[in-house]
């Protein structure tokens, strides 16, 4: 069990992921992941390309392993990144948005692993035909933007359609859910939410208590942010976009968007580009689409400066089922002997 089509393809240890999260997937906590025996992956979207470069080689001074990055493949600039992550040598390049043909193409022939996130088949089917060497699939449990059909029946029907290893997110926090995730075919795990409730973890401590303190009830799935849907804390922001009108969400958003314009250096012009990218096939009004191009910002307010009650809380379910911050090391070796233990009750029953 601990030697996957995962592990032997990326050379981790653990069949365990965790995921790019914005502002929450830095150096310290992918130096600890990867030291662990897991994946880590860098959260890049938010920052700069110097700072993209600065955060790949700090991860490289803390660890000797394996590590990826995630990036925005409808980033302007994506380009650019892409050739830090070969420079650097980066051995995963992974994606929230399936990456282009013509990306794959070229990080592949670097030498680097892709490995884009979906939510559904049809998605899985494509980048696989495209050439990705896996693929995520998160099923509606998973925390941030989310689709609609749980993990249980979207990940059955992925590893059914591709010959790639294939990684299950949505609901995974211990060895049980790795063995179940194995059972359906899947080569690992990923988690965010999990790894984000550790003491590696840069999240500010009263961030971590609200986290801890949430009930399964309190993770809830919103479209006032940016008129998609938004697994999230119920948090003191969301309850005053789902009660504004467009008028005061609108004046809401452009306060945001500043902030977020001044952290970034974007253009106004890029803001709502990358906001209507976001808005395509979509009917989301204009203070949507300016959330949608700063909901970095967002995440920002809650995930660094400790602002619960004016920032986003991305979250998965099984934020309501965590109690404790272990480090990452604990929580890796607690994991995999959950799952030998998972493994030998089953034996058992023969």
């Amino acid at each position: 069990m601990r030697e996957t089509p995962l592990t032997r393809l990326i050379g981790v240890r653990h069949p365990i992921v965790q995921t790019g999260m914005g502002w929450v997937a830095g150096p310290r906590l992918v130096s600890a992941t990867a030291n662990a025996g897991a994946l880590g992956i860098l959260a890049s979207a938010t920052m700069t390309l110097d700072q993209l470069r600065a955060a790949v080689r700090e991860v490289r001074g803390r660890t000797d392993q394996p590590f990826g990055v995630n990036l925005r493949a409808d980033a302007a600039d994506a380009g650019d990144r892409v050739r830090i992550l070969v420079e650097e040598g980066v051995r995963v390049a992974s994606f929230a948005l399936a990456p282009s043909r013509e990306l794959i193409g070229e990080l592949k022939e670097a030498g680097v692993v892709v490995m884009p996130t979906v939510g559904a088949r049809r998605h899985a089917e494509k980048v696989a035909a495209w050439g990705a060497d896996a693929v995520v699939v998160q099923g509606a449990e998973g925390g941030g933007h989310t689709g609609e059909v749980a993990t249980t029946v979207l990940l059955p029907q992925v590893v059914d359609a591709v010959r790639i290893p294939v990684v299950a997110a949505g609901g995974f926090c211990d060895g049980r859910g790795l063995v179940a995730a194995l059972a359906y075919g899947a080569a690992g795990v990923a988690m965010g939410t999990r790894f984000l409730l550790t003491s590696d973890s840069t999240v500010p401590d009263a961030v971590k208590t609200r986290y801890l303190a949430a009930s399964v009830r309190d993770v809830t799935v919103t479209r006032a942010v940016d008129g998609l849907p938004h697994r999230m804390l119920r948090t003191e922001l969301v309850d005053a976009l789902e009660r504004s009108g467009r008028g005061r969400a609108l004046v809401r958003a452009l306060r945001h968007a500043s902030g977020f314009r001044g952290l970034s250096g974007l253009t106004w012009r890029r803001m709502v580009r990358d906001g209507l990218a976001l808005k395509h096939g979509k009917d989301l009004s204009w203070s949507q689409v300016l959330l949608a191009a700063n909901t970095p910002m967002l995440l920002k307010a809650a995930m660094v400066d400790g602002r619960t009650d004016l920032g986003v809380m991305a979250s998965g379910q099984v934020a309501g089922v965590i109690d404790d911050l272990p480090s990452c090391a604990e929580l890796v070796e607690r994991i995999m002997r959950e799952a030998d233990e998972t493994l030998a009750r089953l034996r058992a029953v023969r």
